[in-house]
């Protein structure tokens, strides 16, 4: 059986979070072998016995063999915590293979990855994805990559495919999660206006459905609005990205903007906003739970 790009490889697949378990499916589906690392072993096992293939018991013997090692990890130090070590990947990947972060981490970490993979003749690429949930579970995630030699890009973006609708180097290491930064800016902005318009047309008295639909075909138009505007509406908030995770990488954010000088004053305040929002209770709300702050007070 072979994929859609008709390579077949053995792949590590590390982390079986939200993203991690469809991205491991698909790898599976498109006829790669994969073994399985999660630091909660019952999740590991719950794929096997879904998906076959097999589940380590460390990140280094999940490594051992694979042409490629994938992450999909909480934050950097999740990153280093099952890369290094004598049972972390490294120890286990044989020169040559690539290293492939989806994680959404530092630019920081990216580089001293690439570096580290390097002296054991490892390629990296810093892959972090955007769509959400749902675009995992489809196979239709925007992929923005890193790497210090295209080549290792080149290696990878086949066997991404699977999973992938869109997949893009930006430049060296680190260049994915750079990009990846700029994406969550944006998203932060679109769903604060996003909160305010329907907030505006309810008090206004509009049917705010009714809204949507005309000005979602006119410039005003986006994801959000398309996915998130009726349920925002309603109030509804108990699926999609979370503020937590948002509020993580909205940290990872603000700290690059410390160091490269960029000024963010909307992006600060909207992080203010979520934390506002952890207060109440939604932490594990979807991000579009902005509106909450607006429509009850």
């Amino acid at each position: 059986m072979t994929g859609k790009t008709g390579v077949v490889s053995s792949v590590a697949f590390i982390g079986l979070g939200v993203m991690g378990t469809p991205m491991a499916r698909h790898l599976a589906a498109a006829g790669h072998h994969v073994n399985i690392y999660n630091r909660t072993p019952e999740k590991a096992l719950a794929w096997v016995a879904l998906y076959g293939h097999q589940a380590k018991p460390t990140p280094r013997e999940a490594a051992e063999g694979a042409e490629f090692v994938f992450l999909c990890v909480g934050n950097d130090n999740d990153v280093r915590d099952v890369v290094y070590g004598p049972d972390g990947a490294l120890a286990g990947a044989e020169a040559g293979a690539v290293l492939i972060d989806h994680t959404t981490a530092s630019a920081e970490v990216a580089r001293e990855l690439a570096e580290a993979c390097a002296e054991f003749g490892v390629g990296f690429v810093d892959a972090p994805v955007s769509g959400g949930q749902a675009g995992a579970e489809n196979g239709l995630l925007t992929i923005m990559c890193g790497s210090d030699d295209e080549a290792f890009y080149d290696l990878a973006r086949p066997v991404m495919d699977c999973y992938a609708k869109a997949c893009s180097l930006m430049g060296p290491a680190g260049a994915g999660q750079l990009t990846k930064m700029v994406n969550q800016i944006c998203i932060a902005g679109i769903v604060q206006g996003l909160a305010e318009g329907i907030n505006f047309a309810m008090k206004a008295g509009l049917d705010p459905d009714a809204v949507i639909d005309v000005i979602r075909f006119g410039a005003a138009q986006s994801w959000q609005m398309e996915n998130r505007g009726r349920t925002m509406s309603r109030g509804e908030f108990d699926f999609g990205f979370a503020v937590e995770w948002m509020r993580k990488d909205l940290d990872i954010v603000l700290r690059e903007a410390d160091r490269n000088g960029a000024r963010l004053p909307a992006t600060a305040l909207i992080d203010q906003f979520y934390g506002q929002v952890v207060a109440r209770g939604g932490k594990r709300w979807d991000t579009s739970s902005l509106i909450h702050l607006l429509a009850n007070d």
